[in-house]
C-alpha cells in the first residue's frame, strides 16, 4: 500500500464528522470488501471516493449511514459509533443521493421533498416553505415544478429534486453514490457546476461516490482513491497527478485525456 497524503483545506474548518478507525468489512462467505480503513472527514469538507467499480466505494460510503455495519473497527458519526446510534435517527441525519434518485412516483416534487421533515414533524407550512426554498436553490422554479410529479420531470430535473430531498431537513452530513452517472455528459456537466456552487454556500459535509476522474477533479477538496477495499491515495485532486502509484498514474492519465477542467484544485 502506497504512503497516504493528509493535506487540510482551508474551506473546512478542521472539526471531525466522520472518522474510520481500522474499518473492515466481510461478506458473510468471508470475502473482504474494505480492508483495515482509516480516514477522517472534516466538517464541511467534499471528500471524492473515487475508484473502479467494485472496489469498496459504495462500501464505505454505505458503513457511513448504517446500511452496512463494519465486521472490523468502528465508523464515528459526530464523534460516536454507528453502532450506538439508533439506525433511523442516524438516516434521518443523513441526507442520501443516489444515481436512481429513487423518488415515489406517487408524490409530487414537494411532497417528494419533504419526506424526511414529515417524518420528523414539522408543521405542514412549514414544509411547504422549505420545499420552495430548495426548488429555488437547485435551479427550479417552485411555482412551475412543486405540483409536477416525478414523471413529468426530466433526468436532471430528477436528480435537482433528489438533491434538494436530500437537504430537506437540513442535515449536517451528504452521502451521494454516483449521482449524476445516468445524466448525459452535458447536463452532468452542467449539474456539476450548480452543484460545486451549492455547496461553497451551504459548507456541508459531503461524501461522494464516483468512477469519474474529471468529476472528481471538479467537485473535490480531497480525492479518496480505493482499489480492492484498500485506500491506495488520499488528498488534494492535484496530489493525485504527482503520485507514483500505478492506479493513481491510470486515473491521472483518465484526467489528461479528458482535458483539465478549469475549476479543477
Amino acid at each position: 500500500m502506497s504512503s497516504v497524503h493528509r493535506v487540510k483545506n482551508s474551506t473546512v474548518d478542521g472539526q471531525k464528522s466522520v472518522e474510520f478507525q481500522n474499518v473492515s468489512f466481510r461478506l458473510a462467505d468471508g470475502k473482504t470488501l474494505l480492508a483495515d480503513l482509516n480516514l477522517e472527514i472534516s466538517r464541511g469538507e467534499t471528500l471524492i471516493l473515487l475508484g473502479r467499480s467494485g472496489s469498496g466505494k459504495t462500501t464505505t460510503m454505505k458503513l457511513i449511514n448504517r446500511l452496512l455495519d463494519p465486521t472490523q473497527g468502528q465508523v464515528r458519526v459526530e464523534g460516536r459509533s454507528t453502532l450506538e446510534w439508533d439506525p433511523i435517527q442516524l438516516r434521518r441525519r443523513v441526507g442520501y443521493v443516489i444515481q436512481e434518485i429513487g423518488l415515489f412516483p406517487h408524490l409530487t416534487v414537494e411532497e417528494n421533498i419533504g419526506v424526511v421533515p414529515r417524518l420528523e414533524r414539522w408543521a405542514t407550512e412549514r414544509i411547504q416553505e422549505r420545499a420552495r426554498a430548495l426548488l429555488n436553490m437547485v435551479g427550479l422554479d417552485p411555482d412551475r415544478f412543486a405540483a409536477r410529479y416525478p414523471r413529468e420531470l426530466s433526468g436532471g430535473q430528477r436528480q435537482r429534486v433528489g438533491v434538494a430531498r436530500a437537504l430537506a431537513a437540513d442535515p449536517p452530513l451528504i452521502l451521494l453514490d454516483e449521482p449524476f452517472g445516468a445524466l448525459d455528459p452535458i447536463t452532468r456537466r452542467e449539474i456539476q457546476v450548480e452543484f460545486k456552487d451549492l455547496q461553497a454556500r451551504l459548507q456541508k459535509t459531503m461524501v461522494f461516490v464516483t468512477h469519474d476522474v474529471r468529476e472528481a477533479f471538479v467537485l473535490a477538496n480531497r480525492i479518496g482513491l480505493v482499489k480492492e477495499g484498500k485506500m491506495i491515495f488520499l488528498g488534494a485532486p492535484s496530489l493525485l497527478l504527482e503520485s507514483n502509484d500505478p492506479e493513481a498514474r491510470a486515473f491521472a492519465e483518465c484526467f489528461h485525456e479528458a482535458g483539465s477542467p478549469e475549476n479543477a484544485r
